[in-house]
């Protein structure tokens, strides 16, 4: 194994390892997590607008010419995954909606949807880092370096708000913290990918980046924005109005660290 495969691998085990983020609130009495859930939820509703309009979509259209090509993968991300939520609602329902009571209270207490939905679209996201972070260090040590800590800038205010997504889902502290961690080695996979494939892996990197916004905005504006909705106090709103452009302010101050 030559230094660039050690510092690459190292850089991507640490990467992924930012995703345990959420230990931090295992001490955490139930009420207070309750509220600081509430805050970051909508923090990232701010933080996936953000990233897929201010970062992803934008470096997808500036790799990629065509842009009726980068505008299909958008809507191919946006309409598979709202066939995967049809897919994970039929199957928690077995395709019949609630009529009576007891089956709406069933229902309450299952996972919501939007769990697996930020988990997978958390995975792709993490394996195009990968695969990113892969080929920065194959072009030189300090390229990958200066990646590395871009990538760790970006990854930790998305993992706080994907946590908190988890929570509000459904997931325990400790399910939430695994399957958030799970889901990020797939960009231990990615890099893998970089120095098996090489190239070729590199040739896909817009296509999958598109791909990973129009999920992004679908998980954002189908799933999250309309849980914001279910309170009308003023001064939740006013609070989740401020964790929104919070969210989308810290996507904007971390252009400054991109590569």
């Amino acid at each position: 194994m030559n230094t660039i495969t050690i510092y690459a691998f190292g850089s991507v085990i640490i990467v992924s390892l930012i995703s345990l983020v959420g230990v931090f609130a295992l001490g955490l009495r139930q009420s207070l997590l309750k509220k600081i859930t509430f805050f970051l939820v909508s923090l990232s509703v701010g933080a996936l607008f953000g990233d897929a309009i201010i970062h992803l979509i934008p470096e997808a259209f500036a790799e990629i010419g065509n842009t009726s090509t980068v505008s299909l993968a958008i809507l191919v991300g946006i309409i598979l995954f709202f066939v995967l939520e049809k897919f994970i609602r039929w199957h928690h329902s077995h395709g019949h909606d609630c009529e009576t009571d007891e089956c709406n209270d069933k229902q309450k207490n299952e996972i919501h949807p939007m769990g697996p939905l930020i988990l997978t679209s958390d995975a792709l996201h993490n394996m195009i880092d990968g695969i990113i972070l892969g080929v920065s260090y194959m072009i030189s040590i300090e390229v990958g370096i200066a990646t590395t800590i871009a990538i760790v800038l970006h990854e930790i205010p998305q993992e706080i708000g994907h946590f908190a997504v988890l929570l509000h889902s459904g997931y325990s502290k400790t399910k939430a913290i695994l399957f958030n961690f799970f889901s990020s080695l797939s960009a231990i996979l990615g890099t893998a990918l970089v120095f098996i494939f090489g190239q070729t892996i590199e040739t896909h990197i817009p296509l999958l980046i598109a791909f990973a916004a129009g999920g992004f905005l679908y998980i954002a504006g189908s799933d999250l924005v309309p849980e914001l909705h279910k309170t009308s106090d003023k001064k939740d709103s006013f609070l989740q109005f401020i964790a929104i452009i919070i969210g989308i302010a810290i996507m904007f101050a971390l252009l400054g660290f991109e590569i």
